[in-house]
C-alpha cells in the first residue's frame, strides 16, 4: 500500500471546512456499529445502552 502522496498530517480543504462550520446537532457521544458507521446518542443513557449493543453484544 505504502504512504499516501501527501503530508499525513496535513488536512484537506473539505477537513477544515467541516471543522470551521460543524453539522447542527445534539448529540454529545458516539459508538462505532462495528460496520463503518456509527450510532450518535444526546445522553450517556442512550450512549451506555448502545455500548452494550454494539459493543458488549448485549
Amino acid at each position: 500500500m505504502g504512504l499516501p502522496p501527501g503530508p499525513i498530517a496535513l488536512p484537506g480543504v473539505v477537513p477544515l471546512a467541516a471543522t470551521a462550520n460543524p453539522a447542527s446537532s445534539t448529540a454529545l457521544y458516539f459508538v462505532s456499529r462495528g460496520d463503518g458507521s456509527s450510532f450518535f446518542s444526546d445522553n450517556l443513557g442512550d450512549h451506555n445502552r448502545a455500548v452494550d449493543k454494539y459493543i458488549r453484544g448485549q
